[in-house]
């Protein structure tokens, strides 16, 4: 452990990541699925175009085509026959005669520009032009959109929607992705309860593995949620150890600080090799990760804004990785914070913020208020983190910031 700042013993945020990742194997067993299953696999090879996109040069109008030459001679050409989408035009379009074309239509053999019909003057099969045309207007080329052979898609890239169109686009039906990871929730706790379920004295709603996994389910992973396990030391021990055996991952809220009196932290001794870290961040300073036997271990804090914090900031990252998919990018911008910020030196922060243009057009933050570790409605009502530096110390209102914006994972 190094010192970070006036918060000695504290591993810096920065080395926590490097060091969790450096720890990560990713997977590389693959299979193959139709598109209509793909969304958000990750690629396990590149994707190369079959063909051009469009595969021949076609209409962007309703109109007429033609040759442009055509028009040097005569502003009246000679409608000679049709081209319809999924029905193009046979024959060979001749100097002085034009093609009705719809748009998406392959372009007739000879003709290189398009007019739309609102601009020609039709009489019968007399089609006068009544403006000046240039070579290739309202023309879409063979290729324009992806050229044969262009990689169009790169091994470790997650599918998204507008992927499996582009897929389909190409005739392509099946992929070659990594298999899903299984991750296992586990929730430790006499006092936990689940929504519904009536409060005695000293009792409170388990909420983190309910956040999680609607974090984990955008993540495109399968979940086997253990649910919550009483402070008994062989019922926790057979959940971890059916959780190994079972998944890829194993995380769970609570029971990793260095004063925590509960079984967890006995368990996880016995079956792995697990480090329980002090970081340098706020919030979420108490973080446990390691090896079990089959899986790897996220030891997350117990209290709600700590536990999702570090989930996003640290065991997200990581599981990003295991997946095989490229890494996760988060958009960072510099911006005015328009509220006081209470900073002490010594760790990381991980501020809520609400991040909008102000009056003149300027992007600004504002704080959501309390920031403490068991308000969860602090990261309901942002949309953005407002990152301060270990070293910082308070901000006055009108500095500047980095600030970070919530990804799929938060929204």
């Amino acid at each position: 452990m190094s010192d970070c700042c006036s918060a000695p013993g504290l591993l810096p945020f920065d080395q926590a990541l490097q060091n969790m990742l450096s720890q990560i194997t990713p997977v590389t067993e693959t299979v193959d699925l139709p598109i209509t299953q793909a969304l958000n696999s990750v690629l396990a090879q590149d994707i190369s175009s079959p063909l051009n996109v469009p595969n021949h040069d076609n209409s962007a109008m309703d109109g007429y085509a033609f040759a442009l030459e055509s028009l040097n001679k005569s502003k009246t050409l000679t409608l000679v026959g049709r081209s319809m989408a999924g029905a193009p035009y046979q024959g060979t379009c001749k100097l002085g005669e034009c093609i009705r074309i719809m748009t998406g239509a392959k372009m007739p053999l000879s003709c290189d520009s398009v007019e739309m019909q609102e601009n020609v003057q039709a009489d019968n099969d007399d089609i006068t032009f009544l403006q000046e045309k240039l070579l290739g207007s309202h023309v879409r080329k063979a290729g324009e959109d992806i050229l044969l052979g262009h990689k169009v898609l790169a091994k470790g890239h997650k599918l998204t929607a507008v992927d499996i169109g582009i897929l389909a686009s190409l005739g392509i039906g099946e992929v070659h992705v990594y298999r899903k990871l299984t991750v296992a929730l586990i929730a430790t706790g006499d006092e936990l309860k689940l929504p519904g379920q009536a409060l005695s004295s000293g009792d409170i709603y388990e909420s983190n593995s309910f956040v999680l996994r609607a974090m984990l389910e955008k993540l495109h992973v399968e979940i086997i949620d253990f649910g919550i396990i009483a402070d008994d030391f062989k019922a926790i021990k057979a959940a971890f150890v059916s959780a190994d055996q079972q998944a890829d991952a194993v995380i769970s809220s609570g029971g990793v600080s260095v004063g925590d009196a509960d079984y967890t932290k006995t368990v996880l001794d016995d079956l792995g090799e697990i480090g329980f870290w002090k970081i340098a961040m706020k919030p979420g300073k108490p973080f446990a990760f390691g090896k079990l036997a089959n899986s790897v271990f996220f030891g997350l804090p117990g209290n709600p804004v700590s536990a999702l914090v570090t989930f996003h900031q640290l065991a997200l990252v990581a599981l990003t990785k295991m997946q095989n998919a490229q890494p996760l990018s988060r958009t960072i911008l510099q911006v005015k914070c328009i509220s006081d910020l209470r900073k002490s030196p010594g760790r990381m922060d991980f501020q809520r913020g609400v991040l909008s243009i102000n009056e003149q057009g300027e992007n600004v933050v504002l704080s959501t208020g309390s920031q403490g570790s068991g308000i969860l409605s602090s990261l309901a009502q942002a949309n953005c983190y407002i990152v301060l530096a270990a070293e910082q110390g308070r901000v006055a209102a009108g500095e500047m910031v980095t600030v970070q914006l919530f990804d799929q994972f938060m929204t």
